[in-house]
């Protein structure tokens, strides 16, 4: 089992940046698929960005495209979201999550294919 916790989130005015970690738990991370989602209030929880279990691979929602940039240390067991050009609609609890596949490559835009989540860390872009 894998435990996942978010942390950077905060209030940040458009344009600024914020970066984001989500530090797993176990020896196996490396193993895993990450992701990123959001979810604002009122809206259902929606794709920003995935990378395989290398970071070889990686797959971003057209929303978020040249903007945000995933990354991954698999020796920190950690996965990281670099936001840049921060706009009042990425307001969002956002949350990472943890898919365990045999496949190298594998990234994943669906919120059901993966396994573990953690808590959320929100994020608030001030106009």
């Amino acid at each position: 089992q894998v435990q996942l916790v978010e942390s950077g989130g905060g209030l940040v005015q458009a344009g600024g940046s914020l970066r984001l970690s989500c530090a797993a738990s176990g020896r196996t991370f490396s193993s895993y698929a990450m992701g990123w989602f959001r979810q604002a209030p009122g809206k259902e929880r929606e794709f920003v960005a995935a990378i395989s279990r290398s970071g070889g691979s990686t797959y971003y929602a057209d929303s978020v495209k040249g903007r945000f940039t995933i990354s991954r240390d698999n020796a920190k067991n950690t996965v990281y979201l670099q936001m840049n050009s921060l706009k009042p609609e990425d307001t969002a609890v956002y949350y990472c999550a943890a898919r365990r596949t045999a496949i190298v490559t594998l990234t994943s835009r669906y919120p059901s294919d993966y396994d573990y989540w953690g808590q959320g860390t929100q994020v608030t872009v001030s106009s």
